[in-house]
């Protein structure tokens, strides 16, 4: 296992593109694929996308980030990327709908974001999940899911 207690810099760093531009084409970047909620975690243990176990110990003054790069060597390379967040996006009837729709996600801790009139539940489990919790508002038409 392979321990990384640090962020060596970010992609984006002037400093490391080269290297890491290198790297990449002779196939010796590893990558770290993190759900958000994952990201704000200081320790875990994961394994790259060219399977290295990894166990991350950060201080508490430390973030991971998109791009964060935890590991820079001559042969090889581990970055951290963020997992694309999936959203389910409603769109209430009225205003009536609306407030009890928030009412709703907010008993069950949802992390939202208000889009205009809809409201966006950041998907952190199964999508089945989340609809079978909204089954009641869907079946009578308090909402509807939407597109943004």
């Amino acid at each position: 296992m392979l321990k990384l207690t640090g962020i060596v810099g970010m992609v984006s760093d002037s400093g490391l593109g080269e290297a890491l531009h290198d790297l990449a084409h002779e196939d010796r970047v590893e990558t770290i694929i993190l759900d958000r909620r994952d990201m704000l975690r200081k320790r875990l243990r994961t394994v790259t996308d060219k399977g290295t176990d990894c166990a991350i110990a950060l201080p508490r003054t430390t973030a991971l980030d998109d791009g964060a790069v935890l590991l820079l060597e001559t042969d090889r390379a581990i970055i951290v990327r963020a997992r694309v967040e999936t959203w389910l996006v409603l769109k209430p009837a009225d205003t009536a709908a609306a407030l009890e729709l928030g009412y709703h996600a907010g008993n069950l801790h949802w992390r939202v974001a208000f889009r205009g009139p809809l409201l966006a539940v950041a998907q952190e489990g199964p999508r089945k999940d989340y609809l079978a919790r909204l089954d009641a508002f869907l079946a009578d038409g308090r909402i509807s899911l939407a597109h943004d």
